[in-house]
């Protein structure tokens, strides 16, 4: 997602309409002088981790306790030429040549290289150096104190850790009784309330959630479909999921929230800006979960090590669904 320049967002009560929040967002435009201190973390001036700080031995003993099968689901991409890509993004993987032989027993080997934007295509993790609004990050951190052709020296991707927790699918296009959400359907909280309880799933504190849209099933098949635009969640449902103190969302679109938003259009990446940038919350995107969906897989242990990749603001990865 872009990090187009956007004035201050100010709100957190739920009870309020998405057109109200929207307008609570836009009417900041008149006060984008004054300090956002909706970044601030709420476990200190130093932290660079966020919602991660939730995660404890207790919660990775509950995730554990998930495993009855020991049946694994990958939800990653393949990484490779053709992938639907965002805007002027590239990936490029070359073996040059085998390289060798060597020693007397003429050994020979081969080596890639890769040259791509490695945090930022295909299944990627969006670290919280990634999104910021009018050069301010997490943290209340400000692009011109860590932001180095170099890497980041604050917020970097090898600060995050690991996750092992309890994931929950919210099949919200079985909810709807549709293969597919159409692009620029807004998930609200009606959806996301309703699929958990069709499913007879409850969110808790440290929950990593994923949402299925099946717009997962454009992938590789028609990518300039899947590139255009997409179903997800709006405002209203990113403000209910932080309200339930989750770790990290992620879906089988490439930008997880509603594109284009039909409230505001002209904006970008207005909830990757409340989730990741107010509230430390991580996204995954471009997930594959239509296994899990197909098996009515809602709750499961969630693993995933992002690459710790110093300065960076996401990472590859091949999260899994262990069951």
């Amino acid at each position: 997602m872009t990090k187009r320049d956007f004035p201050s967002i100010r709100f957190r009560i739920l009870q309020i309409s998405a057109a109200a929040v929207i307008a609570a967002v836009l009417g900041q435009a008149q006060q984008s002088s004054s300090p956002a201190e909706e970044c601030r973390s709420p476990w200190g001036p130093g932290d660079q981790r966020g919602a991660v700080n939730r995660l404890t031995p207790a919660k990775t003993l509950e995730a554990a306790r998930l495993i009855k099968q020991g049946k694994i689901y990958q939800l990653g991409r393949v990484y490779e030429a053709g992938m639907p890509l965002y805007g002027s993004r590239s990936y490029n993987l070359v073996i040059a040549h085998m390289r060798g032989p060597l020693g007397s027993n003429h050994l020979t080997w081969n080596e890639e290289y890769v040259a791509a934007q490695l945090g930022q295509v295909g299944t990627q993790f969006d670290g919280l150096g990634h999104i910021g609004i009018n050069g301010r990050f997490f943290n209340c951190n400000e692009a011109r104190d860590f932001v180095r052709a170099e890497g980041l020296t604050k917020l970097g991707v090898e600060n995050v850790g690991v996750f092992f927790t309890r994931g929950v699918l919210i099949d919200v296009a079985g909810y709807k009784g549709v293969a597919r959400l159409e692009k620029g359907y807004e998930i609200t909280v009606a959806d996301v309330q309703g699929a958990l309880a069709k499913q007879g799933v409850s969110l808790r504190e440290a929950d990593a959630v994923f949402l299925h849209t099946g717009w997962g099933s454009l992938w590789m098949k028609d990518n300039a479909t899947y590139a255009s635009g997409m179903p997800g969640i709006g405002l209203a449902a990113g403000a209910w999921l932080v309200d339930q103190k989750v770790v990290l969302v992620g879906s089988d679109t490439s930008g997880i929230e509603v594109g284009p938003n039909p409230a505001h259009p002209q904006a970008e990446a207005l909830v990757h800006q409340l989730m990741i940038t107010r509230n430390g919350i991580y996204f995954l995107e471009n997930l594959d979960t239509s296994e899990l969906a197909r098996d009515k897989v809602y709750e499961f242990a969630f693993v995933f090590s992002p690459l710790k990749l110093k300065g960076g603001t996401g990472s590859p990865g091949n999260p899994i669904a262990v069951k």
